[in-house]
This record gives structure tokens, sequence and C-alpha cells, in this order.
């Protein structure tokens, strides 16, 4: 699925239920998350959060059309000298959820799952994904194309000349790849969304480089049933048309299960 571009710095370009952490993971406990989330919401507007909507399914269903999010801008920043050792700074990890900016046109962002980290071997074997050599499992993921595709289920693929790649996935393919695999390099991350069949990811055009992650969801604040069109365009006819659903089915279109919920990754025990 095609990504849509976001509207000032409030829509979320490309992305059901959100998974918990695995067994064996060790995430911040319930408390620390949500003192992280309330100071981070008394102290912080663009600076330490953004709010973000999705347009887009592909990240369907962890993240849904039309959930809105603020983004955690703090999770991936450079730590400083003293701030490393009070705020939780870390680098993206295997099955985190990032937002960044989309590395073909910096002006929209995007949001996937990390799949590969530095150093990482990928490759995609009839749509299963294995990681330096071991299969992944991926309870997050859905299938949703009724037909096979030759690129997109079996990566990277011999059939390369495809006019949907992007550039820099030319390179990727041309530059990254031992022995069948896509070599994930230095300060770059493959991304990939969990509507597997549906997700213009890092197999169409790339790597994401380190520099354009802006950070990672932390909690959704709002969900509403709207479409791709009206949350991605910017055109008065479909703003318009947007505000009077509004007003006519707030109540009613609004996910009111799915407010208020914090966003982990996926975090398995390798």
């Amino acid at each position: 699925m095609k990504s849509s571009t976001d509207r000032g710095k409030t829509a979320l370009a490309e992305p059901a239920p959100v998974t918990s952490p695995a067994t064996g993971d060790a995430p911040r406990g319930t408390i620390a998350e949500w003192t992280i989330t309330i100071l981070l919401l008394l102290f912080g507007t663009t600076t330490l959060v953004q709010a973000f909507v999705i347009p887009t399914g592909s990240m369907e269903d962890t993240l849904l059309i039309g959930d809105h999010l603020l983004v955690d801008k703090l999770a991936y920043a450079p730590a400083g000298k003293f701030s490393k050792f009070i705020l939780p700074y870390s680098e993206p990890k295997h099955g985190d959820i990032i937002v960044f900016r989309y590395p073909v046109d910096i002006s929209q962002t995007f949001v996937k799952r990390t799949i590969g980290v530095p150093g990482d071997h990928i490759k995609i074997v009839n749509q299963q994904i294995y990681r330096n050599g071991i299969k992944l499992i991926e309870p997050y993921v859905y299938h949703k194309a009724p037909y096979p595709d030759s690129y997109r289920d079996n990566f990277p693929s011999s059939e390369s000349n495809l006019l949907m790649l992007m550039d820099q996935a030319k390179e990727m393919l041309a530059n990254n790849v031992v022995n069948g695999e896509v070599v994930v390099p230095n300060d770059s991350f493959f991304a990939m969304g969990d509507n597997r069949d549906n997700s213009l990811d890092s197999r169409y055009w790339g790597f994401v480089p380190r520099e354009n992650i802006i950070g990672k969801p932390l909690i959704l604040y709002w969900s509403y049933d709207a479409n791709t069109e009206s949350l991605a365009s910017s055109s008065v006819n479909a703003l318009s048309r947007h505000f009077l659903d509004l007003a006519q089915h707030f109540f009613t279109k609004t996910r009111w299960n799915r407010t208020f919920r914090l966003i982990h990754g996926y975090h398995s025990a390798d």
C-alpha cells in the first residue's frame, strides 16, 4: 500500500490490537511507563512528544487507520552528559515500532516495525522472515493479500528490476546482499509493516538511516474510524467532509476500546 503525505506535523504516513512484549523481555513496569507518559504530557509538546494520526493500513492490525498517537521523541535521542543517567535513552531494538522520516521524501513520516539492526542478515522465504539464520516468530503479522508475489514474499529476490523499487532499494540490492541475504549496514535499520502484504517498506525503498528516526509511539490517545482519503488529503473538500463526519459520528465512530492504550514493541528472547 502506498503511503500518504503528512499534514504539517500531525499526520503520520504509512502504517491489530497492540501486542504485549514476549515473556523474557524486561519492559519498564506499568507504573513507570505511566509516570513517564504523564511527565511527557505535562512538559512536552513538540520537543518531547509529538502528535500523529495514522492515515494508511500498513501497520494493521497493530495500528489502525484513524489511530491518533503521541510519539516519544526522547526514546532514541542522543544521550546527554548527565541526562543519560536519568532518562531512558536507547537504540531501536528488534520488534520496536519506530516513527521516522521517509528516506525517499523526508517531508513524509512513516511508522514501521524494526526487523533488522546494524549487522543483521535478513531474508524472506515464502513470507517467513529469517534473521541471522533464525526463523522469526511474529504474532503481530497479518497476510491479507489473496495472491502470492515473488518479490514481496521471497526477499531479496532475483526479480530486482521491478518498476516499483525506489533507487535506494536498488542500491541496497546491489551493494548489501551477501549469500542471498540483505546485510544491514552501520547506522541503518530494516523496517517493515505488520500488514506484510500491503506495506511500502524497506523491501521497496531500502534502509532507514538512524538520523531519520524521530521516536516511537508512546500512547494511543484517540482512535476514530476514518478512511485514508479523509486523513491524508489536504484538500478543502476532504477536510470539510472529515469535519462533517466528526460532527455527525464522533461518539459512534470513536473506537473507545483503543483509547489511552500504551503501545509496546514485541521483543522476543533473541
